[in-house]
């Protein structure tokens, strides 16, 4: 969709696509007022296929997934052997063959650690990204199901339905509205008014949602994040990492918790993606990760920083004055408490007091 009139290229991670088609912040009031048309064809699209696909998925992730419905959405997450994240999956299947995108350039990783555990499973993982793109349509989905194809077989625009119409493989629901994995062929094929990332960027941050690779980095803990809520499943069996997420879940607290900043308005820029996050006495306390300018609330970011932050605390964001806002409380995790009986514990020794 870069060559629609007035497209600008996005930069890192979003090089590809468009940043916006020469009014961002009209992009930004049309999404928020309806449907757009978001070309995300620079993320990767896989496809796992086989009788034990679901089956073998759950086993390697952190959702539930051997029971899916076709045609359910999940979001699920690859943890390396300490629990901290290595991908983020958004997945449906279709009855043959289960459906995820993921960020972009990560595909052929996912593939490859993939394929790698098959073993004598009947599974088969094809990166498919060269073949299939994402395009998200932001906004309410249609009464009818359908949506508008530039033109069918005779030139002339065509009602089509999301599935089953040759225009989308699969479906995946997001925060905003549903993502449409599609032929490359068919990229930009829908009538609907291009929004660039910067519109889509605003109104995630707005919607205090992570992306992994911009708001987390190698260390970072599915509890820090707030992913516990969308991508685990806290009572399935064992996978990579689980010993973890359910020590912090039960016994302890994340290092870090993610923040909603919103930023000083009077500065001419925006916090650098990396940039130290510190406390007015210059005290490092974390990392900034995505920020935008949003058409309502100015400029905000997502940043994350230390547990032990006070909540009410201003901080300087690369440089740049920023009130925060709790998106991971400090008290994440830990939820089970045990209560000692005190006829069962006998008293501590002299000078020693119990944890």
């Amino acid at each position: 969709m870069l060559d629609i009139p007035g497209a600008v290229e996005a930069q890192w991670p979003d090089e590809g696509v468009a940043a916006h088609y020469g009014d961002p912040m009209g992009e930004q009031r049309a999404m928020a007022g309806g449907q757009v048309l978001v070309d995300r064809s620079n993320r990767g699209v896989v496809t796992v296929t086989g009788p034990d696909r679901l089956t073998w998925l759950h086993s390697l992730t952190s959702q539930h997934l051997e029971r899916l419905a076709p045609g359910t959405t999940a979001q699920a997450l690859i943890l390396n052997p300490q629990g901290q994240l290595e991908h983020h999956l958004t997945l449906t299947d279709d009855g043959t063959s289960v459906w995820l995108h993921v960020e972009p350039g990560t595909a052929p990783a996912l593939a490859a650690y993939l394929d790698s555990m098959r073993f004598m499973l009947r599974v088969e993982v094809r990166d498919v990204t060269s073949e299939f793109a994402v395009q998200t349509v932001a906004g309410p989905v249609p009464a009818e199901g359908g949506y508008v194809s530039r033109t069918d077989a005779a030139g002339s625009p065509a009602s089509a339905p999301a599935e089953g119409s040759g225009l989308a493989a699969a479906v995946t629901t997001n925060p905003f509205g549903i993502d449409l994995i599609v032929p490359r062929s068919a990229v930009g094929k829908l009538s609907l008014t291009p929004a660039g990332m910067w519109a889509f960027e605003a109104a995630r941050i707005a919607g205090r949602v992570p992306r992994p690779g911009l708001d987390t980095d190698h260390k970072t803990l599915p509890h820090e994040v707030g992913l516990i809520e969308t991508a685990v499943h806290l009572n399935k069996g064992c996978y990579r990492g689980q010993e973890t997420v359910a020590r912090i879940h039960n016994l302890g607290h994340p290092p870090r918790r993610l923040v909603f900043l919103h930023l000083d308005g009077s500065a001419d820029r925006l916090p650098a993606h990396g940039s130290p996050v510190s406390l007015p006495d210059g005290t490092e306390v974390g990392f900034t990760g995505s920020a935008a300018r949003h058409f309502e609330l100015g400029p905000i970011g997502l940043a994350l920083v230390k547990r032990t932050v006070p909540v009410a605390a201003t901080l300087l964001a690369d440089g740049i004055a920023a009130a925060q806002e709790v998106v991971v409380p400090p008290d994440a995790g830990g939820t089970v408490r045990v209560t000692l009986r005190r006829d069962a514990v006998p008293p501590p020794p002299a000078g020693r007091k119990l944890l």
